[in-house]
């Protein structure tokens, strides 16, 4: 039932560490520790001295990753209590992040969505942030009728918790909402919509 092949679907790349940039900022949530960690095995520890970890466990399916990542030695580890939290503390530090500061975001894809929103607020081209998706696929979905917006989406169709309508889950991702688009199903004949199935686990 999902809609698939649309180009504006999301592509990380995985986070792999620049060695030419003079600060690393990295957003974490959940899950995305595992990312941190495994670029950490790869790379020269050297720039551990100019890192600067933000972290927040909402997502993680298993134990916080705090004492992992305390352990690599970063710079500065600040562990935040909730995405909204991490999200004001991104905002003010890149408002006073030096030229050559390279921005590394991983964890689900509502939370990377989220922080590639306040990423390009800040005037980052998208380009130039390293993104890698860990943790549930469940999604952040926007309604299309009704704008409003309904967070970690396992299934298509769903119903949306501001109008109540059921909708798809398309693949047509918008960069400037960090959300997927979702469309009534059953708009043509109401009470057709097909039963949920579970697609983001």
């Amino acid at each position: 039932m999902l809609v698939q092949g649309i180009k504006s679907r999301p592509v990380y790349t995985g986070l792999a560490i620049d060695r030419h940039a003079q600060q690393h900022l990295f957003a974490l949530e959940g899950e995305g520790a595992l990312a941190f960690a495994d670029a950490l095995a790869q790379a020269d520890r050297k720039f551990l001295a100019t890192a600067e970890i933000l972290y927040v466990p909402a997502g993680s399916r298993a134990a916080r990753h705090d004492l992992g990542l305390s352990a690599a030695g970063p710079l500065d580890l600040w562990t935040a209590p909730t995405v909204p939290v991490l999200l004001n503390r991104l905002r003010v530090t890149l408002q006073t992040a030096a030229m050559g500061t390279r921005l590394y975001i991983a964890g689900t894809e509502g939370f990377i969505g989220e922080a590639m929103q306040v990423a390009l607020d800040a005037g980052i081209d998208f380009n130039s942030i390293l993104t890698e998706h860990r943790g549930s696929s469940a999604r952040r979905v926007q309604c299309v009728h009704c704008k409003g917006i309904t967070e970690e989406v396992i299934t298509s169709p769903f119903t949306c918790s501001h109008c109540g309508l059921p909708l798809l889950v398309r693949d047509h991702y918008s960069r400037r909402l960090g959300a997927f688009q979702g469309v009534n199903v059953d708009a043509e004949e109401p009470g057709s919509a097909p039963r949920p199935e579970v697609m983001f686990p």
